[in-house]
């Protein structure tokens, strides 16, 4: 099955025929001019990674990037995965301290040369490469290869559980992707520095890490201290990434971006998942696995203090969704669906892939929650994208510096504070003999919280509505096997299409769920 170990999955973009330049390029060229070169007393920090965004941005472009033999470019995907760093190497591991890190050859996908850097009391030292930090398996290499051909990107290790080795908890590896997991995850969704023209009918431009700088941590850190520089056709960036482990793997994030020329979409915290079918599918899907995804649905805390969830589908076309929203509280994509039933997947593991909720840090103004699905027939294909749109756009000689947290985990705790939408299915409706077969029938669990036991079941009544259409046959019941309330209902759109559907549960005038969300459209169907 998908997503052994760390590899990432393929954006489901090249689908659609979008190039995908994240996997060429050239590694940075910024190390001369470094304030730690010039000064010893300067500790290097955010400042001194903002100077060279900037300096990179007020020049064009370039993306140089020092081929590889064809022997390392064209490993297949086992091949690749066959190359394994040598434990032994690992970097501080006979330092004492509680991170420690790997390194990633190039090949594959992955061709792009990325300098990698640590920070020791306040000074910058190169990582150099070697050959002989990397153990290449089955593959044959020749004696005489070039011992320069540098780094793909990085793994970091923690120790997780009280008294045990250490192991993955992260790792940075193309274009500008990373991935976290806390305790009893195991690796699903990413998220990303940047995305550019994500969703449009013009190629997507991927901006990626050029070089990285790694804070050795002291023995008794919690968290370890990552600086990268971004760069794009578009766009230079600073980031600095706080990364603290734990059942709750939290990356906080700043972000400078210095704009050489204008975006036509700013997609700030992209997160992406895979979400191949499951019961939101209004297709049956010929696999042995009830359910195949990393996500299942889109969570968003509005600003005005409404919750949002949108279940994710495969769509036979193109699919982009906007949630305008004032000052978001976060956003993210979430596996909320933990039984290993509904998966029966002995290596994937579905039921432990990570949530991965955006906390914004500050206020974030006027924009819009963005969701993109893209069709996708393997489960290799990454082919969901969300990311916060601002409402101002991003023009040439622009910046923005910009906050936020990253959690990776299981379940967030009072997000949302209300009841849960704990599945969504969609099927024919219109009955047996139903002769209409645009009547979609909607089945929508939810959980409804009772403080005290004081909310009786038959005081609970659905509010569901329609863009357009008409809504029958809507019903409220108690699921006596799960506890849960059962809403259903028929749409029958006629003519409109799409049409977009609200549901939620409320008891004598106040809330007790999230708002549950739905754009129905024929496309959708396969």
């Amino acid at each position: 099955m998908a997503h052994r170990g760390y590899l990432p999955v393929i954006p489901a973009c090249l689908i659609l025929g979008i190039l995908l330049i994240v996997f060429s390029g050239s590694p940075a060229a910024a190390a001369s001019g470094r304030p730690t070169e010039k000064n010893p007393r300067h500790s290097f920090n955010f400042e001194d990674v903002s100077c060279l965004a900037e300096s990179l941005a007020g020049r064009p472009f370039t993306d140089s990037n020092p081929p590889l033999p064809d022997i390392i470019r064209n490993l297949n995907y086992d091949q690749y995965r066959d190359i394994r760093f040598r434990a032994e190497k690992t970097l501080w591991i006979k330092d004492g301290v509680p991170f420690t890190i790997r390194f990633f050859h190039r090949g594959f996908y992955f061709s792009r040369k990325v300098a990698i850097n640590v920070v020791e009391n306040g000074m910058v030292r190169r990582i150099p490469f070697s050959m002989a930090f990397f153990d290449h398996g089955r593959n044959h290499l020749p004696a005489d290869l070039q011992d320069d051909l540098g780094f793909a990107g990085f793994q970091i290790f923690y120790p997780l559980y009280e008294h045990s080795e250490p192991r993955e908890i992260g790792a940075f590896l193309g274009a500008s992707y990373f991935r976290m997991v806390g305790r009893d995850q195991a690796y699903g969704l990413s998220a990303r520095g940047l995305a550019i023209d994500t969703g449009l009918t013009s190629p997507e431009e991927f901006p990626f890490f050029r070089e990285f700088w790694i804070e050795k941590p002291d023995r008794n850190a919690k968290s370890i201290t990552i600086y990268a520089l971004l760069d794009s056709p578009s766009a230079a960036g600073a980031y600095r990434f706080i990364i603290t482990p734990g059942s709750d793997t939290t990356v906080e994030t700043r972000a400078k971006l210095i704009f050489r020329k204008s975006v036509r979409k700013l997609g700030i915290s992209p997160l992406t998942s895979m979400y191949l079918h499951g019961p939101a599918s209004e297709y049956r899907a010929d696999d042995f696995r009830p359910q195949v995804h990393d996500s299942d649905g889109l969570l968003i805390a509005s600003g005005n203090g409404e919750w949002i969830w949108r279940p994710l589908v495969n769509p036979s076309v193109l699919c982009v969704n906007s949630f305008q929203n004032d000052n978001p509280r976060g956003f993210g994509l979430f596996q909320r669906d933990r039984n290993f039933d509904h998966y029966q997947d002995l290596e994937a593991l579905y039921q432990k892939r990570p949530s991965s909720w955006v906390e914004p840090i500050g206020r974030w103004g006027k924009g819009s929650v963005e969701l993109v699905q893209i069709p996708s027939e393997m489960e290799i294909n990454d082919n969901i994208v969300a990311f916060w749109v601002p409402e101002k756009p991003a023009l040439a000689g622009d910046s923005i510096d910009i906050s936020y947290r990253i959690h990776f985990c299981l379940e967030l705790p009072g997000c949302p504070p209300g009841g849960k939408t704990l599945s969504t299915r969609t099927g024919r409706g219109g009955g047996v003999y139903g002769k209409n077969p645009d009547i979609r029938l909607f089945v929508i669990d939810f959980s409804v919280p009772s403080p005290a036991g004081k909310t009786p079941y038959e005081s609970i009544t659905p509010v569901v509505s329609a863009s357009s259409g008409k809504i029958s046959n809507l019903t409220v019941l108690k699921n006596e096997f799960s506890g849960l309330m059962r809403v259903s209902f028929e749409l029958e759109p006629g003519s409109s299409d799409p049409v977009e559907l609200r549901c939620f549960l409320k008891s004598r005038g106040d809330t007790l769920t999230e708002t549950w969300t739905y754009t129905w459209t024929r496309k959708l169907r396969k």
